[in-house]
């Protein structure tokens, strides 16, 4: 007979075991729950002669239980341990962020950790009686912990690119909307990533990669295009013309359109579209003086 006794004074996690033990598809299983001490006490009785089926059944339940019931609060204690200087708004994002770090490769990471807290009870149980349950995930689960630090890392790491996004968004913006327009109309021609400015007699504007004269500094890059939003800094039209010559909108155009809000129009049918539509080698046209 294999006996196991698991302990703990959270109401949440005794009735989820409690109900995962009563529909255990294990025979000559009995339990019980008596309060002994500090601890509630879940006592497993298995009768059979499978020891690692019963073992395996009541690893599993435990490995589900910390993922469905303790993961959120175990990213929580590490955010705050680890990011303590962030305030309780960025914290928020930051743990939201790692859920959908998880949920974008959800059966990977499920897998992962499933496979982790799976051996760590399997093997504790094979040789003790008696589990401490949050004891055990919070000193004797190292590997799983690390798999979840490692998406708070990332989930910081993503955190702070948007936070710096968004703050150079917000400086250009406060710097074209202090500035007077130095043009009146910019045309510009935008496929695979590639960019050619046209002012408004539709004349090819060589683009200026002078980073001396850069009215912006920033990590974020858009490769050649950092030019061509140079080069719009300082003309600074009235109104800017996108000609979507793939009718696709990147990562790139979208920060023209949110520093350049309502100055933007966004075009993929017009004579200028179809000119360069139908001639994709005048992209090859060098734009550098």
């Amino acid at each position: 007979m294999k006996s196991i006794c698991i302990k703990t004074n959270n109401s949440n996690l005794l009735d989820y075991l409690l109900n995962e033990l009563k529909n255990l598809d294990v025979d000559n299983v009995y339990f019980s729950c008596n309060k002994f001490k500090c601890y509630n006490n879940i006592i497993i009785h298995y009768k059979g002669t499978d020891i690692d089926l019963f073992l395996g059944k009541i690893s599993s339940i435990l490995s589900f239980l910390v993922i469905d019931e303790l993961e959120e609060d175990l990213l929580k204690n590490l955010i705050s341990q680890n990011y303590f200087y962030f305030n309780h708004s960025e914290k928020n994002t930051i743990l939201q962020t790692c859920f959908d770090i998880i949920a974008d490769n959800f059966s990977s990471f499920f897998e992962e950790k499933f496979n982790v807290l799976y051996d760590n009870f399997f093997n504790y149980l094979s040789s003790n009686k008696n589990i401490v349950l949050l004891g055990f995930v919070n000193f004797r689960l190292k590997d799983y912990l690390e798999i979840l630090d490692n998406i708070v890392n990332q989930a910081v790491n993503s955190f702070i690119v948007e936070k710096e996004y968004c703050e150079f968004i917000s400086l250009l913006k406060l710097y074209i909307n202090s500035q007077p327009n130095n043009s009146n109309i910019i045309h510009l021609v935008y496929t695979k990533s590639e960019s050619i400015l046209l002012d408004e007699n539709k004349n090819i504007i060589h683009v200026s990669d002078d980073i001396f004269n850069a009215k912006y500094l920033s990590d974020i890059s858009f490769s050649s295009n950092d030019y061509a939003l140079n080069s719009l800094l300082n003309l600074l039209p009235k109104k800017l013309y996108i000609h979507l010559i793939d009718d696709y909108i990147d990562e790139f155009i979208n920060t023209l359109t949110l520093i350049f809000e309502k100055r933007i129009v966004l075009c993929t049918d017009c004579n200028i579209c179809h000119l360069y539509k139908h001639s994709p080698l005048r992209f090859s046209v060098t734009n550098k003086e």
